[in-house]
């Protein structure tokens, strides 16, 4: 069998487990996610033995540090897995939602329901966590999900799948065969080959850098949701609390490095810079990070400091590095995100509330934050449970996304006999 043939069987055996999906109800599906979780803690062994095996490969391609950190399973990631399906589990189930109701002057009764997408492919790359999130909120609403991890990860994506697979068929008689499929071949011509299957493929979701995103969405003959870039900026105001503005800036920076919602750039009123600038700057040189800074930033901290490049401003850095600029007010800061923002996350640290609103309307991202870190742009931290993907599109879903963004809608109407005159 050939590759076109592979992805194509691949592709048709989702779409018929697609029309299966509709015949499973809540207590099916949270009964198999419920097993999904503990098949997953049963098995831990078992999938870092396999990851193990991943992680090797990984440091054989010589993948930086933030993509090995993505690639490890410890127990507390797979602990993680498994809470975060039972979470799942526990959400309301998003189809079936009456989304609107009117009766007609005709007779015609209408309502418009939250209906499944139905076959989504996911692309991302280390992280086999997504296997166990993404294969997870898609069983909850109704959507097969075939699965394309990296090739460093894929015996933790198979084994994570595998498990999923039998602990469904097991709880649920009704549990679709090919409900969670993992693309068996890393042959990277896969790919434009699945995404060339519109009859059968109805959405792509793809996680992972700027490269494989522009890729996968330039290549794909079926709608994309995405973002490319996670460039996060945080703006210490005038009226900023010094210990809110430092707290916030550092667990920003550093809470994690190599992750979509890190912030990448300190922007800070010049009517504080002077006092607030060096504490900001000598906390985040604690944590062990490289500071670029712009002109009038460098003039007030002094010494040996790294100058920032106009590059700077639109980087991702993904690593222990920030750039750091100093404006004018409120006016530089929206202005300075709006035209080097990625419309992924910003905050605003400030005790003026109508300053934070003005921020919080005008600054042109997914999520904008009021005294709160960047990290908190997240499912999981939104209460959605396990998170499929942040989007920074503005068709369709947006920001981080969870159960309800993994529907669409169906109209459903009535009549007793009814034609139309």
């Amino acid at each position: 069998m050939n590759l076109t043939e592979q992805m194509t069987e691949l592709a048709r055996n989702a779409k018929a487990a697609a029309h299966q999906m509709t015949r499973l109800n809540t207590a099916d599906k949270n009964t198999s996610l419920v097993a999904m979780a503990d098949a997953i803690e049963a098995n831990a062994a078992a999938i870092r033995e396999a990851n193990a095996m991943d992680m090797e490969t990984g440091r054989s391609m010589e993948l930086p540090q933030p993509m090995l950190d993505r690639l490890l399973l410890d127990d507390s990631r797979i602990t993680g897995m498994a809470n975060g399906l039972r979470e799942v589990a526990a959400l309301p189930d998003p189809v079936g939602r009456v989304l609107d109701e009117r009766n007609r002057p005709s007779g015609l009764k209408l309502k418009k329901i939250a209906a499944p997408i139905g076959v989504v492919v996911m692309i991302y790359e280390s992280r086999p966590n997504v296997t166990a999130d993404a294969a997870g909120l898609c069983f909850k609403s109704s959507n097969v999900t075939i699965l394309r991890g990296g090739k460093e990860a894929l015996h933790s994506n198979q084994i994570i799948a595998r498990l999923m697979t039998e602990a469904g068929e097991n709880a649920c008689e009704a549990f679709p065969a090919h409900a969670i499929q993992v693309v068996p071949t890393t042959d990277r011509a896969a790919i434009p080959e699945l995404l060339s299957l519109t009859e059968f493929v109805d959405l792509c979701i793809p996680r992972g850098g700027e490269g494989l995103i522009r890729a996968v969405a330039e290549c794909s003959k079926v709608p994309v949701i995405k973002h490319y870039k996670g460039i996060c900026s945080v703006y210490l105001d005038a009226a900023a609390d010094a210990d809110k503005a430092i707290a916030i800036t550092v667990n920003s920076k550093t809470h994690r490095t190599g992750v979509c919602n890190a912030m990448e750039t300190l922007l800070i009123d010049k009517a504080i810079a002077p006092a607030l600038l060096p504490q900001v700057a000598e906390a985040l040189r604690a944590k062990g990070v490289e500071l670029r800074v712009d002109k009038t930033g460098a003039g007030i901290l002094g010494g040996d400091i790294t100058a920032a490049t106009s590059a700077d401003w639109d980087t991702e850095f993904l690593d222990l590095i920030c750039a750091v600029r100093v404006v004018d007010g409120i006016d530089g800061a929206i202005a300075h995100i709006n035209a080097h923002g990625s419309g992924h996350t910003d905050s605003i640290v400030t005790e003026n509330v109508t300053t934070a609103r003005r921020f919080q309307q005008e600054v042109d991202s997914s999520t904008v934050f009021w005294n709160a870190s960047t990290r908190f742009s997240d499912g999981g931290e939104f209460g959605m449970g396990a998170e499929i993907g942040i989007s920074t599109d503005k068709i369709g879903a947006r920001g981080p996304m969870g159960l309800e963004e993994l529907t669409t809608y169906k109209w459903i109407g009535e009549g007793n006999g009814l034609t139309r005159d």
